[in-house]
């Protein structure tokens, strides 16, 4: 989760950490500290401009390492907050992971006399490379990862050798650039993209001896790695506001193009069909599966949801969606005939990654739908289909969803006209997908009157979410936006549901929004809006443009335009994130960073 950052070569290392770490920001936000050798460290709580703020001079020096903290062992206080050092304060170290034996090495540090001051698992790691630490740095964290378990993106630097940064990456990771006046280190490509282009991704078990002219890598084993550089398709413009207010607002005014670019080149609509290329080499196993097991953490989880309402009702395909977190632990029993997809913005998090290493012990077949590439997740499985949403800043996924399901629709009508769907059914919905980016930008110009419904909403502490069928993830995820970015309390339930228990929360200060287009459940879901009118709680629903019917039983409506069935969740999306960005903007928070928070999860 936290954020690593590193330079080493011929320009002023302090302005490009700090740099660096406005911009992995979004990896956490507890606390920050930056370390400049021949000039020393500096810490601090909070967001990264409290660490700014401290550096009231010019800091001399060519190499450096930097933190951004989300924290797990120890409080968000300076103290915790990384780098941290050995005893001699030569040797410091920035890690992202967890080290799960750091109390058996403390006990062990403790009998030759080592001491430590912080809370934290790092600081435990920083005084046993310290201890093996004589001129040789690569020697000693290599040693020192040999006693290690658990998981760690890691950099090391040296007081008297600062020409050099080790990194160290199992779990957690660690992508080095290469630029043209030195050389970097970071946890996300997204933080290289203003000194270069060109990166050179770790692979677990992988360490790598960074310089100002190059780097060399081997396994913690020893053995030696040739590793081909590779190019970021991104560019820096994809990481600015451009005059929005916030990441997340700028980031649901993309939908329209994330549409573009995720089915670019990807559909062929006069034939009614998809074409993947990451899945063609498998296309013959696909069609012979008898399930497919979707795998995923967070809004990655509710998007495989969606997706298996259109993979069962259009391809015939039985689908069980898992939590990745849940699906890790529990004996999954084995099927030749089955496959597991892995969904994941960053293709880093830990729980749906170590779904997917269960899944390949056991011979599955493993796919994976990825935004970032390179990402660990799309370099692990056998095959799979990449986002090209573009980066994601705020913590709250917005985008990214969008083209999860997207993707989804695309692995829908390749499978569906596999499996026997007609030509003409096919066809509906390829032009249906193809349409959706004018659909959406129609949406986005209903966002003031969004702002101004939300702003209603926003002195509420608690509210219901329901939907049905195709909608019910949707309003899990709506729910989700709403406490991540909002800070209320918020629930989500089957339409049907709501008789069942949650029905007894409803009163006037207990609103109720409702997931209600024109299709096949509608009537259904307007019988849950009546139970809830007589029950006197306030109701925002969200319905097909022109429903008059619907309009005179709400509180508040939100027109959505009328569209196939298969891509009618796409479109609800868009307005209920604007809907939780608005709430939570009129609350005065910060919505890019919701507290306690961090946008990629690779601790577990």
């Amino acid at each position: 989760m936290c954020g690593i950052f590193g330079y080493v070569g011929n320009r002023t290392a302090q302005p490009l950490l700090l740099d660096g770490l406005r911009t992995l920001e979004y990896r956490g936000y507890d606390s920050a500290g930056i370390f400049v050798p021949g000039y020393g460290v500096v810490k601090s709580v909070g967001p990264i401009v409290n660490l700014a703020e401290k550096i009231t001079e010019p800091i001399d020096g060519t190499s450096g390492i930097a933190h951004t903290r989300w924290a797990t062992h120890g409080a968000p206080t300076e103290e915790n907050a990384h780098p941290h050092r050995d005893m001699s304060g030569s040797v410091w170290v920035v890690h992202n992971g967890i080290i799960e034996n750091f109390r058996e090495i403390k006990e062990g540090l403790t009998v030759q006399g080592v001491t430590c001051d912080t809370q934290t698992d790092t600081e435990v790691l920083a005084k046993l490379i310290g201890t093996l630490y004589a001129g040789d740095l690569y020697a000693a964290v290599r040693e020192a990862l040999r006693r290690v378990r658990g998981t760690y993106g890691l950099a090391v630097i040296a007081e008297d050798d600062p020409h050099q940064i080790v990194v160290a990456r199992m779990g957690s990771p660690i992508v080095l650039g290469l630029g043209s006046d030195g050389n970097f280190i970071s946890s996300d490509s997204s933080a290289l993209l203003a000194h270069t282009k060109d990166v050179v991704y770790l692979d677990d078990g992988e360490m790598a001896v960074v310089s100002s002219d190059g780097y060399e890598v081997h396994t913690v084993a020893g053995q030696k790695r040739q590793k081909t550089p590779e190019k970021v398709e991104w560019n820096v413009e994809a990481i600015q506001k451009d005059g929005y207010d916030h990441f997340m607002l700028k980031e649901i005014h993309e939908a329209p193009q994330v549409i573009k670019n995720t089915i670019r080149g990807r559909l062929l609509i006069e034939k009614g069909r998809a074409k993947l290329g990451g899945v063609e080499g498998v296309l013959d196993t696909l069609n012979t599966l008898h399930r497919l097991q979707i795998v995923g953490c967070g809004s990655a989880y509710y998007a495989g949801q969606v997706g298996r309402y259109m993979l069962e009702e259009y391809a015939g395909l039985p689908v069980e969606v898992e939590l990745a977190s849940e699906y890790r632990y529990k004996r999954n029993i084995p099927d030749k005939h089955s496959a597991v997809l892995a969904i994941s913005q960053s293709g880093e998090t830990a729980d749906t990654r170590a779904s997917l290493l269960k899944a390949k012990e056991q011979g599955l077949l493993t796919l994976g739908i990825v935004n970032v590439v390179g990402a660990t997740i799309a370099r692990e499985t056998d095959a799979g289909v990449y986002n090209h949403a573009g980066p994601e800043v705020a913590v709250a996924s917005t985008k990214a969803f969008i083209s999860q399901l997207t993707v989804l629709v695309l692995l829908t009508l390749l499978l569906a006209r596999e499996r026997g769907m007609s030509q003409e059914e096919g066809v509906e919905i390829a032009q249906a997908l193809y349409a959706l980016p004018d659909v959406l930008s129609s949406v986005l110009e209903q966002a003031d009157m969004i702002k101004q419904i939300a702003e209603k909403y926003a002195a509420y502490k608690d509210a219901i979410f329901i939907g049905r069928k195709f909608h019910t993830p949707i309003a899990y995820e709506g729910a989700l936006k709403l406490k991540e970015v909002a800070y209320i309390h918020a629930e989500a339930y089957a339409g049907g549901e709501l008789k069942h228990g949650p029905i007894a929360m409803l009163e006037e200060n207990f609103p109720v929004i409702a997931l209600c287009p024109h299709d096949d459940v509608y009537e259904k879901m307007v019988s849950n809006i009546e139970e809830v009118r007589a029950r006197k709680a306030p109701l925002l629903s969200f319905t097909t443009s022109g429903d008059s019917a619907l309009a005179s039983l709400s509180t508040d409506v939100i027109e959505i335009p009328k569209v196939h069935p298969i891509v009618q969740p796409i479109v609800t999306t868009v307005p209920l994130h604007l809907f939780a960005y608005y709430v939570g903007a009129a609350r005065g928070l910060d919505v890019d960073r919701p507290r306690n928070l961090a946008k990629s999860v690779t601790v577990e």
